[in-house]
């Protein structure tokens, strides 16, 4: 006879059994998932501690706490120069200082157009002791962009950086700039021209005391940091609201991926941008560890870098491709390395584990790949949906509008097809739109997805989630088009192209092809230097590769590629000249399905195929 505390132990020995059992069946990820919830766990806490502090915890605040902590600390490594913690928060006490003497007040706004240098940091600490907005600046930017990325920032003032490119930059802007009572500062030892007034000195001359806190007292989570820029593709650029909670969260990242006070992160992005400020700089703060950065990527001195530096993990955007495996490197976090080139690139480089991350500046939602999946951006298993409920929705291929059942609502895809990422706005994940017009973000707001009154941010991106749960990027909506009755990603054939010998770059776009739907398929190629094409060998690789509609009529050998601030590639100009001769100089080559090859495109081809005459 069974005992009844013996019965309750085997009822509940079984009940757990039934649960594996029906977790293995039903859910067998859950396992994994647990897993990396455990190695997630102490970054989210964390996270949830400083936003929901009174007041909350800032980025200046945990700067303040390691300068205490570690004063004498490598803060910054930069070329052959180093700044401790206490030297960073000196250098920066004086920029703050002089700002406050010269009328700044929190809640003010300030442009920032510097490259990457230690002054940027130094500028950035101090203005944001202040509590004093920031507009970060592309550096890239020039004239009528420059112009009107300076203008909706509302800035009262204009710090230029070392650097002849960024003075004519300046000088360009510079009367439309005093026309409107703006002060232009210019950083470094030039005798700043007329317009300008020197900054370097004043900083040098004044007082290194500690900001008081009152001074940035008021600021709350919600209020702006910085305003970042969007690439800006198709049209002027826009201003993205980065705020102090969107900063938190970011400075967390290189926790989840545990990099220690002792070790080094290098960072060659520019500062300018969301992956370098908050990702980099930020998590180097939050950490207490020691940040090295370039004053930009260079391909030649990437490892000559990290192995100078001895840096133990990086920061990437796309597929970046230094070409050595010496180094003490163990971590590489990003976005934008294709799942065709991770096993080349951890095997070639020897960087054993790499954190691809999705996210955006102005986004609601971030996903972190946290199990060295390659390719995968992240998961959306019903455990971690319940952290990130996100949703994947249908869309018309030809308008990029998402399509709505008979009662108004969105459709979502089933698992292992592409859909529009969508994020439910929050009071937790609040969408803070844009600098300027309220039209502009309303834009980017879905409403009334799958009920009435409901709001959702609206990625732009499509992403595909496996019979894993894993997520995968596939392409931007405005990067997709539709051939033959089908949809092409274009990511897909770039990463087809760029397999091929001598191929140093490809970028793949749609363009309009006179009697036909939709959009061919168009790459324009950047060679290595001293190769040539062979054209029978591309065409078979992109036969093997490609499904007959994805395959790209037209290339285009080109010598350079224009790309953003953040290395994606820019397609706009290149869809615009499409593959007229007579627009473009660039030579041109038609896919010749009867030949096997590609064939030079000259008037007389282009003339056929605007006639319809000849067979695509």
């Amino acid at each position: 006879m069974v005992k009844p505390l013996e019965g309750a132990l085997y009822a509940a020995v079984g009940g757990i059994s039934s649960a594996v059992l029906a977790a293995n069946i039903v859910y067998p990820q859950i396992w994994r998932d647990l897993k990396v919830l455990g190695r997630a766990r102490e970054p989210l806490k964390r996270t949830n501690k400083y936003l929901s502090a009174e007041p909350p915890v800032t980025t200046v605040d945990r700067f303040l706490h390691q300068v205490q902590l570690q004063p004498d600390k490598p803060f910054l490594l930069f070329e052959d120069e180093v700044y401790t913690y206490k030297d960073m928060d000196v250098m920066s006490n004086k920029v703050a200082n002089f700002f406050r003497g010269e009328g700044y007040r929190c809640g003010d706004t300030v442009a920032m157009l510097i490259y990457n240098e230690p002054a940027f940091i130094w500028t950035f600490l101090g203005l944001a002791k202040l509590g004093v907005k920031m507009a970060f600046l592309n550096t890239n930017l020039r004239t009528k962009s420059l112009l009107h990325c300076f203008n909706v920032s509302e800035a009262k003032a204009l710090i230029v950086g070392q650097g002849d490119d960024l003075l004519d930059a300046a000088l360009e802007i510079c009367s439309e700039l005093h026309q409107r009572g703006v002060t232009i500062w210019l950083q470094g030892d030039k005798p700043p021209p007329h317009g300008f007034l020197p900054l370097d000195d004043n900083i040098k001359r004044a007082s290194d005391q500690p900001i008081p806190y009152k001074l940035r007292a008021t600021l709350t989570i919600d209020d702006t940091m910085c305003y970042i820029y969007t690439s800006g593709t198709t049209g002027l650029p826009k201003a993205g609201v980065f705020c102090w909670r969107n900063m938190i969260k970011a400075s967390l990242m290189f926790a989840f991926a545990g990099l220690k006070s002792h070790e080094v992160l290098y960072v060659c992005l520019p500062l300018y941008h969301t992956s370098a400020i908050g990702l980099g700089f930020g998590s180097v703060i939050e950490q207490g560890a020691t940040l090295a950065l370039a004053r930009k990527f260079s391909a030649r001195r990437f490892w000559d870098d990290c192995r100078k530096h001895n840096a133990a993990m990086i920061l990437y955007i796309g597929e970046l491709s230094p070409n050595d495996r010496k180094h003490n490197v163990r971590l590489a976090l990003g976005n934008g390395l294709g799942q065709d080139v991770w096993k080349e690139f951890q095997s070639r480089f020897g960087v054993r584990e790499i954190m691809e991350f999705y996210g955006m500046t102005e986004g609601v939602t971030t996903y972190l790949n946290l199990t060295n999946t390659p390719g995968a951006v992240g998961l959306a298993s019903p455990l971690f949906k319940v952290f990130t409920p996100n949703h994947f929705l249908k869309v018309d291929p030809e308008t990029n509008e998402v399509i709505r059942d008979g009662s108004g609502r969105c459709i979502e895809v089933k698992r292992g097809e592409p859909g529009l990422l969508v994020a439910p706005i929050t009071t937790e994940s609040p969408f803070y739109g844009y600098k300027g017009k309220k039209e502009v973000s309303d834009k980017k707001i879905l409403r009334n997805v799958f009920k009435e009154g409901d709001a959702y941010f609206n990625t732009g991106d499509l992403m595909k989630v496996d019979k894993d749960y894993y997520v995968y990027f596939v392409d931007r909506l405005g990067d997709t088009f539709r051939w033959k009755g089908e949809n092409v990603a274009t990511t897909e054939v770039s990463q087809a192209i760029t397999e091929i010998e001598g191929v140093q770059e490809a970028n793949v776009f749609g363009v309009k092809v006179p009697g036909h739907e939709g959009r061919a398929g168009m790459a324009a190629i950047v060679l290595h230097p001293g190769h040539r094409p062979n054209f029978q060998k591309w065409y078979a690789h992109l036969t093997s590769r490609l499904p007959t509609y994805a395959r790209p009529l037209v290339l285009r050998l080109t010598k350079e590629m224009d790309i953003t601030g953040t290395f994606k590639h820019k397609k706009t100009a290149f869809a615009k000249e499409g593959f007229d001769p007579c627009i473009v100089s660039d030579p041109m080559y038609l896919r010749d399905d009867s030949k096997k090859s590609f064939v030079p495109l000259d008037t007389d081809v282009f003339k056929k195929v605007a006639l319809g005459s000849a067979k695509l």
